[in-house]
């Protein structure tokens, strides 16, 4: 016995001193000092030796030392980077470690002169032998990949377009696959830059860490070895369990304001031609504004955000579209932030944008502007659509704008704003549904008494359920009773409905989130049994998905009632709007349409019963983002930002990215930003919206446009 714990203890001593030997091994790198990873081995404490070529390395190398070799070219291929058969034979000869990337050469591999570039691909692991965190099909961000388009067998990794969260569901079998990492005569190859991990911000970071991990263990002996640091240029504010300072919220609201500014998102003259330019297109995406470009005062609007696609350098492309529920959006957070952090230039921006949409924009101009048009009122979706109506889009432009006036105590857009309701109020069904789009050519053609008096029934609260709360909101201004009587018979419908014929989009989540706020409105105007009934149902229902972090899961809604298409193919990932997951029980949080909303409503929810369990729901909700906020001292148009998808598992900003054009690393600043920083900021400040706008004067123009609008 006691001979037994002698050579277990001798095994431990010798495999310490092996793991001390290689950590103490010096490496020998090919590649630039500000390489990704030649940063990170530095900081795990590593000595490393570096060389300009190849050849170099491999001739100062001793036997069985580890040599890097690593692309300071990416994504142009470096000619000097050529692994000829003589090197090759160099370093078998002397038991080498290699590890080689986007090379220009390398014996037995048929190189081409130019990369491919990719998009929606992603790496898929094709071995379990990186560990029990990476399996097999696993996968990976490796953002605009370019990769080299070789053969090669048994590949560790492939670069394809598969669908999934955070496994290739359906496999690879019905999807190109290019080869990725790999071994060949004892060398690890891979045909893309994998060092670019940090720049090009490469994810989940647990997996790539786990990737490196490997490499460096066979490279340098050490079966043992660990990384202690991984580099991120874009994180949360806070990690998971950190304790959040007293001022973390009112922190997140002056940085998630600022980031409005960093972004250069406000269209200024200097640049205003390129802008139209992009914005014009059919996908209205460009590059980011230069840092040197001046900012606008909103006067020419405020741009929506950046899209999903992570270039290989770690910039975001911009959407450059002009929407008008985004005006109204950004102009109500400015205008809290102002009044909050006693900003007048905040104010300012937000009566530049309100006055760009209503006046001098085209999104409400023509027939949207003469009193005797059935369009009149309505508000265009966007500069390039200004004739096409969204019922929510619409109720989110006019609760920013009303919300702005409340902020600073003007009245000077209520006639606009009544006008506005009205216009949406006389195009809804008697059933109280209004459908998710009209026309300015159809309303004209067809007279908005075509539209009051249709039946339709249509339980989607995200197309209809903001403009229900608008429509109780004037209620209580007005007493005009057919606002009050319409809407209530509509959210009856919708509430048996529940949750078996209800229409979800990209998650069943959002809708739960949409139906709190005129639930919660409704208690306000006519506080029943049943009303109460209905919004603690809705409310018991979204949190049962809430996390102990605070974060609400994202679910998909019976199937068949989704309104894009199924992934059902590998060539289905990225061809429609959609989720965030594959299947529901995955961790991830959406703030583009589920927590952003969820934050606002269940404020409102709370302040309007005072029930304990929706204010803990709210200040659980409210600390999960100010922990998941962004930040990057590198990239300083992200630094204060919500992207849309965080998954609270790891802690980490990922998800399927298959949304076409919304995907899980879009910022937006109105639905996502605006309405954060506003929850906010009532939250702080022990505020409801409903609160806030108590004192609206809205209620005499809106009685005078009853008259005109609805005879």
């Amino acid at each position: 016995m006691k001979k037994k714990i002698l050579l277990s203890i001798l095994i431990c001593l010798l495999c310490n001193c092996l793991q001390v030997y290689a950590k103490d091994k010096t490496l020998l790198f090919c590649g630039s000092n500000k390489n990704g990873l030649y940063l990170l081995l530095v900081q795990e404490g590593y000595k490393l030796k570096q060389f300009s070529t190849p050849a170099a390395a491999i001739a100062a190398a001793t036997d069985g030392a580890a040599v890097f070799i690593v692309s300071d070219t990416y994504p142009a291929i470096d000619p000097k980077e050529r692994i000829t058969e003589e090197v090759l034979a160099a370093a078998k000869q002397k038991h080498l470690q290699l590890y080689v990337e986007y090379p220009a050469a390398f014996p037995g591999l048929d190189t081409p002169a130019k990369p491919l570039e990719t998009r929606l691909e992603r790496g898929v692991v094709t071995t379990g032998d990186f560990g029990a965190p990476l399996q097999l099909m696993s996968v990976l961000g490796i953002h605009n990949c370019y990769i080299l388009p070789v053969t090669a067998t048994d590949p560790l990794i492939v670069l394809a377009k598969v669908v999934g969260f955070d496994k290739a569901e359906y496999g690879l079998d019905s999807t190109k696959s290019y080869p990725l990492l790999f071994k060949q005569d004892n060398v690890f190859i891979a045909t893309t830059a994998l060092s670019n991990f940090e720049r090009g911000r490469y994810g989940p970071a647990a997996s790539m860490k786990q990737v490196w991990t490997y490499i460096l263990a066979r490279m340098t002996g050490n079966p043992d070895l660990t990384i202690k640091h991984w580099p991120m240029d874009v994180k949360p504010m806070y990690t998971r369990n950190a304790p959040l300072p007293a001022t973390a919220r009112l922190n997140a609201i002056r940085k998630g304001t600022a980031w409005f500014f960093h972004g250069r998102f406000f269209v200024h003259p200097a640049w205003a031609k390129e802008w139209e330019e992009y914005n014009s297109r059919e996908m209205p995406t460009g590059p980011p504004i230069s840092a040197d470009k001046p900012d606008g005062d909103g006067s020419l609007g405020i741009m929506e955000g950046h899209t999903s696609t992570i270039n290989y350098d770690g910039t975001q492309q911009y959407r450059y579209w002009m929407r008008a529920d985004v005006q109204g959006e950004v102009s109500m957070a400015l205008s809290a932030a102002g009044r909050l952090l006693n900003n007048k230039s905040y104010q300012q921006n937000a009566v530049n944008l309100i006055n760009y949409t209503l006046k001098t924009s085209n999104m409400r101009a023509g027939p949207k502007r003469d009193p005797n048009s059935s369009a009149y009122g309505l508000i265009g979706w966007a500069t390039p659509n200004p004739t096409t109506f969204y019922g929510d889009d619409n109720s989110r432009a006019i609760l920013g704008i009303i919300g702005a006036s409340a902020y600073m105590n003007t009245n000077q857009w209520d006639q606009e704003m009544a006008a506005a309701i009205l216009a949406n109020f006389r195009t809804t069904g008697k059933d109280g549904f209004r459908g998710e789009r009209l026309e300015e050519k159809d309303i004209i053609k067809n007279g908005w008494q075509f539209y009051s008096n249709r039946s339709l029934v249509h339980p989607s609260p995200h197309f209809e359920s903001w403009m229900w709360a608008l429509y109780l909101w004037l209620y209580n201004k007005t007493k005009y009773e057919p606002l009050l009587t319409k809407t209530k018979n509509a959210i009856k419908v919708t509430m048996e409905s529940y949750p078996d014929n209800w229409r979800w989009g990209s998650s069943m989540q959002t809708q739960r989130a949409r139906m709190i706020l005129p639930l919660a409105w409704l208690v306000r105007v006519e506080d029943t049994p049943e009303h109460r009934q209905w919004l603690d149902k809705m409310v018991t229902e979204i949190m049962k998905y809430q996390d102990e972090s605070g974060a609400i899961r994202e679910e998909l809604g019976v199937k068949g009632k989704g309104m894009f298409n199924p992934l059902n193919t590998n060539s289905a990932y990225g061809s429609d709007e959609g989720s965030l997951i594959f299947k529901n029980g995955e961790k991830v949080s959406c703030q583009l349409y589920t927590c952003n909303f969820a934050l606002f409503s269940l404020n409102e929810a709370a302040r309007a019963t005072g029930n304990k369990k929706y204010k803990e729901a709210t200040d659980k909700l409210s600390a999960y983002l100010t922990r998941i906020q962004v930040q990057s001292s590198k990239h300083k148009d992200l630094d204060g930002a919500w992207f849309r998808a965080f998954d609270y598992g790891r802690w980490d900003y990922w998800a399927s990215n298959s949304d076409a054009g919304w995907g899980a690393w879009c910022t937006l600043s109105g639905w996502i930003q605006s309405w954060i920083i506003t929850s906010q900021i009532q939250i702080e400040q022990h505020q409801s919206y409903w609160e806030v706008t108590q004192k609206s004067a809205i209620g005499e123009p809106a009685k005078s446009l009853i008259n005109t609008m609805l005879k």
